[in-house]
């Protein structure tokens, strides 16, 4: 099978590991050929993803015309939210006929308010041919094949099934679906709902409050995946609660961290200056907040996470906000 992973960050660079673990050979696309250089003499990401070797079967490069034109079965799209666009634009003209396109980024697109694989299925071209893999699956974790487990979703069942046994393996577990609405909501939206946690955690407000923050998280990615014709059961499982749990509470969460800085006083600048990666609930906050406008769906805590990170607001004062909000039924 050819296979091209594109994006050589963490992300795109465990799956690319994964899938040579799963019996292909795999190209995997940088931008920079420098950092190109440095993963074929080193046989390994130091620059994101040190620690871990490539194996023989995963082969760098930065000819992107090149590794597009030989994905002839599996092209991956794995650079961040942000540079899904520009990325599919260039390869779309290489990009071969029967092509299977999969969106490994985690986002809802500034401007347009499309979700990732919209952006493909319109820049590409590939009607029905489009696939998202989401779930609860740190990168360093799927590198070091620790038993992980992910869904693919897509409008077609063949699509589905297709990305579904391309990358499983004993240790990386593929379910199948045909809600690619619910799966990538639950995946753009909880990134947001991790910030909030992680200022939870920062302010030192204690467990009671963080799992109230990742509970009516869950009913807010619940409602705006609904309203957008989702099936409600997605968001109960691996893309909604699974992703959710993991990225609210795993040490490895960059948008955990961000929030965990912020609410230690940290200012965001100095934050994300720090990072050498995209905490992606940053940039996606505005952006799920005028989707949620749209569809005339309450968010409550992305309102709060946008006012605290583009509007001044003090971490504690979002907090309090939320909590003294008016009373109400449950469901």
């Amino acid at each position: 099978m050819g296979t091209t992973v594109l994006g050589a960050g963490s992300w795109g660079t465990a799956l690319a590991i994964q899938l040579c673990r799963a019996g292909h050979s795999v190209e995997l696309w940088a931008r920079d050929p420098e950092h190109v250089r440095d993963m074929v003499e080193s046989r390994e990401n130091r620059r994101y993803l040190p620690g871990f070797h490539l194996p023989p079967s995963l082969a760098p490069t930065a000819d992107l015309e090149a590794c597009v034109r030989s994905a002839d079965k599996l092209l991956v799209c794995g650079v961040p939210s942000h540079a899904v666009r520009n990325t599919m634009e260039a390869a779309r003209p290489y990009i071969p006929a029967t092509t299977v396109v999969c969106s490994a980024a985690k986002g809802i697109e500034e401007g347009t308010s499309k979700r990732m694989s919209e952006v493909i299925t319109e820049v590409a071209g590939c009607e029905g041919r489009v696939s998202v893999l989401t779930g609860p699956s740190f990168a360093r974790e799927v590198a070091a094949e620790m038993p992980t487990v992910v869904v693919a979703a897509a409008s077609s069942e063949k699509t589905a099934q297709f990305v579904q046994h391309a990358f499983a393996s004993p240790m990386f577990r593929v379910y199948a679906s045909e809600d690619p609405v619910g799966a990538e909501i639950g995946a753009a939206v909880k990134n947001v709902i991790a910030i909030a946690a992680g200022v939870s955690d920062g302010l030192g407000l204690g467990h009671n409050t963080r799992a109230a923050i990742i509970t009516r998280g869950l009913a807010e990615v619940n409602r705006l995946a609904i309203k957008l014709g989702a099936d409600p059961l997605t968001v109960t499982g691996l893309a909604g609660m699974g992703d959710l749990v993991l990225t609210c509470t795993g040490e490895l969460s960059r948008n955990r961290s961000v929030g965990l800085k912020l609410g230690q006083g940290e200012k965001l600048s100095d934050i994300l200056e720090a990072m050498s990666q995209v905490a992606e609930g940053v940039r996606n906050t505005p952006a799920i907040d005028e989707l949620a406008r749209s569809a005339d769906v309450e968010m409550p805590i992305t309102v709060q996470m946008r006012c605290l990170l583009f509007e001044g607001k003090a971490p504690r004062e979002a907090m309090v906000d939320l909590m003294t909000r008016q009373l109400k039924q449950e469901f």
